[in-house]
């Protein structure tokens, strides 16, 4: 009798004491896939990381296209205070500020609009999507050379205006609209890939959510404002992070529609690291650049990687 009441506890232990632990499970989970993640890991060290100690040694370095082969001169931080003393880099600053504030406004409210116009599933909402898809997956060096065209003094645009017996609009060639020209057409690119990962979101809402609303009287814009904003306040924070990154870094648009000009409106960070590098070969001012928009993109960086983890966790 005692034996037979006791079986079934020592086989529990004996079974219990095989079983490993929640966390020591969830450790081995965790190994496992970094395991995985080692090899890109590896690469992803050996293609970026090198390639930015380099960046950081030009930055403090004296490099031209004189002593790009020889030995680099240690100047300190003689390039950055350079660059601010020149005035470059401070309305390089501004005129990036203002851009990210143009692009990420414009393409997250754009974006949003889109994705709820284009909710539901109808052949034409399919059409749109598949249309949006193909101007967001156009090579930048494309878009630019259109828009620059259709912006030009013979474009479309102007000629519409000349319809209305008004003179030509200079949306490349002045000061007062160069900037505002290009961060709307970045705007315009960038709002495609926005609406997809906005409609995505919506469509996660269930059915019920909004039956209910409607059986309460919600008109549709407060169903926008007390439901669908609500359910796309996560994928809002991502995507305003990645917005600002892409708009940060934006090099083609401006290369290929104002080239900087004119004069030095349309100069942002990486534009004029690229000036100033590739241009008038003064590689160290061009590093010391690069490196401040390299910081910016690392802060943004830090932002997304917390703000996805906070989302995972919720």
């Amino acid at each position: 009798m005692t034996t037979a009441q006791e079986s079934p506890r020592s086989f529990t232990q004996s079974h219990s004491s095989l079983v490993p632990p929640p966390a020591r499970r969830r450790r081995r989970s965790t190994q496992g896939r970094l395991l995985y993640v080692l090899p890109a890991g590896v690469i992803l060290a050996i293609l970026a990381a090198y390639p930015l100690v380099q960046l950081v040694r030009m930055s403090v370095s004296a490099v031209t296209s004189a002593t790009l082969s020889a030995d680099w001169a240690l100047v300190g931080l003689q390039n950055f205070a350079h660059g601010w003393q020149q005035g470059d880099t401070q309305n390089a600053s501004l005129n990036t500020a203002v851009f990210v504030v143009i692009v990420t406004g414009l393409g997250l409210a754009g974006g949003f609009a889109a994705a709820v116009a284009l909710r539901s599933t109808t052949k034409w909402s399919a059409t749109l999507l598949g249309l949006m898809v193909f101007v967001w997956a156009l090579p930048p060096v494309v878009n630019g050379s259109v828009w620059k065209f259709l912006l030009g003094d013979n474009g479309l645009f102007n000629s519409v205006i000349h319809l209305f017996g008004a003179q030509s609009l200079p949306f490349l060639y002045d000061t007062r609209f160069a900037l505002l020209s290009v961060a709307l057409v970045n705007s315009w690119a960038i709002i495609p890939f926005n609406a997809l990962v906005f409609r995505a979101a919506i469509l996660g809402i269930p059915a019920e959510v909004f039956e209910a609303a409607q059986l309460d009287g919600a008109r549709p814009w407060q169903e926008i404002r007390h439901i669908m904003m609500a359910a796309v306040r996560p994928t809002t924070l991502v995507l305003a992070v990645l917005t600002i990154v892409y708009a940060f870094r934006s090099f083609d648009f401006i290369y290929v529609m104002t080239y900087g000009g004119p004069g030095t409106t349309t100069n942002t960070l990486p534009f004029l690291g690229y000036l100033q590098a590739f241009v008038r070969y003064d590689f160290g001012l061009g590093a010391s650049t690069a490196i401040i928009a390299v910081l910016f993109v690392v802060v943004l960086a830090v932002i997304y990687a917390r703000s996805v983890r906070k989302e995972e966790l919720d």
